[in-house]
């Protein structure tokens, strides 16, 4: 799997980032409005171009006065800043260079990150001619652009490309098992990553990885090589970036891509939130292996109910990944921590498991014995066989002789007679269904 790249525009007020964004993307879903100061949060979204994927950050208008909003703003295009693997300044060709160009390119080049000038709204050739000024701000070739009219965005993207080379894609058959543990910040993702690797592990190296100062380990338990994905709470101790919520959620997003297993990890005394749900639901929709881990359970005053009603709230909360197993776990005192290692490499091995046809059809057709196929006005819905198509995650198609027969509950019906006869524990598995010719 490679990883997506993740491109932060940022400018003064009023320049058209958001409807650069939107080109980027493909849908309009920042604000687009002639009114300076209306993007006063980073949104983010993910677009495709020639096959590559892009994360893509819009951030507020920057500029530098003592407006407490503006401040706020700040903050966030600051974040999205040190998110970004490229940054793309934004300016405006009508309007020149102003004096806040030049102190957004100066704060540019303090970041050392690889920085793309933009110039927008040279919607014609003369206002084309007119971005060689530009390079007075020192951040190399100017780019003109015309959001309004979508030109020159792909000469950008190809720059993009340029300064981040595509990187290789995560075999299948790798032994390691490469695991991220995310969440909000503050449940203890640290503390237990802490606490896997200082209790009787052999630590093999430390290599760089994908984000550009992430330093991912890599160490193995009873000869089963593992490697472990650097979050946020590893890498950001800044009360800044621990209380921006939407930051944690992108941190997590990029440790998901590049994870084979998500470790969503509660904390036992706040109970399940919001962005919880939100993250996990990221992980559910990228197909990866998902196991829940309580962290703090030591913090609790429990009775012999405890654990048993609070994995009944977690269910209902977390019902669209209710194939994911759960741990209460302590960091502080190990509580069950030992079984983390042995848990991931299960739904690991589930993620990766292929069934043979002729045993896949075996469960077929006791599952039709069992509930047999719908009928509609008079049609009957017939399934022919099942074959799995793909891994990680698990992909079967069934061929049938009519989609509109096909309702989705029957398709789920499918999908956990296949749970019931296989071990499919911690990772999603995906019903296609195919009208055979």
């Amino acid at each position: 799997m490679s990883q997506a790249i993740t491109i932060a525009i940022v400018g003064r007020p009023n320049v058209g980032k958001s409807t650069i964004f939107n080109r980027i993307v493909g849908d309009r879903i920042s604000i687009v409005e002639d009114i300076p100061g209306v993007t006063r949060d980073r949104i983010y979204a993910r677009g495709e171009w020639l096959g590559r994927t892009l994360n893509v950050i819009d951030t507020g208008g920057l500029e530098f006065n003592q407006a407490d909003f503006m401040t706020q703003i700040h903050m966030q295009a600051e974040i999205a800043m040190d998110e970004a693997d490229v940054i793309i300044m934004l300016t405006d060709v009508r309007d020149g260079i102003t004096k806040t160009d030049e102190m957004i390119a100066k704060m540019l080049r303090k970041t050392k990150k690889p920085v793309i000038l933009a110039v927008n709204k040279a919607d014609n050739p003369e206002q084309r001619a007119e971005i060689y000024d530009f390079y007075r701000l020192g951040l190399g070739d100017p780019y003109p652009l015309s959001g309004a009219h979508g030109l020159g965005i792909g000469d950008v993207l190809e720059h993009v490309f340029q300064l981040v080379p595509r990187e290789p894609d995560m075999a299948d058959d790798d032994e390691t098992i490469t695991f991220s543990l995310i969440g909000r910040p503050n449940v203890g993702k640290s503390s237990l990553v802490n606490t896997i690797l200082g209790e009787e592990r052999v630590i093999v190296s430390q290599v760089a990885g994908t984000t550009r100062d992430a330093i991912d380990t890599e160490f193995v338990i009873d000869e089963q090589p593992f490697r472990i994905i650097d979050t946020a709470g590893i890498r950001k101790k800044g009360k800044v970036y621990e209380k921006t919520e939407k930051y944690a959620v992108m941190r997590a997003m990029r440790a998901i891509e590049r994870s084979q297993v998500a470790l969503i990890v509660i904390n036992a005394e706040e109970g399940i939130q919001e962005q919880d749900k939100t993250i996990a639901g990221y992980a559910h929709e990228e197909g990866k292996a998902i196991i829940i881990v309580v962290n703090k359970w030591d913090a609790l005053k429990k009775d012999n109910q405890t654990m048993k009603e609070f994995e009944k709230d977690i269910r209902y909360h977390f019902q669209f990944i209710d194939y994911a197993p759960i741990v209460f776990v302590s960091a502080k005192t190990k509580q069950r921590v030992h079984q983390l290692p042995d848990l991931i490499q299960r739904v690991s091995d589930n993620h990766k498991r292929r069934v043979q046809s002729s045993v896949l059809n075996e469960v077929l057709n006791q599952a039709v014995l069992i509930n047999p196929a719908p009928s509609d006005k008079g049609r009957k819905l017939r399934v022919y066989y099942l074959t799995q198509v793909s891994t990680m995650p698990p992909t079967f198609v069934a061929f049938i002789n009519d989609k509109e027969l096909m309702h989705f509950s029957y398709e789920r019906f499918l999908s956990n007679q296949i749970r019931e006869a296989f071990d499919f524990v911690g990772t999603p598995i995906h019903m296609i269904s195919r009208e055979r010719k």
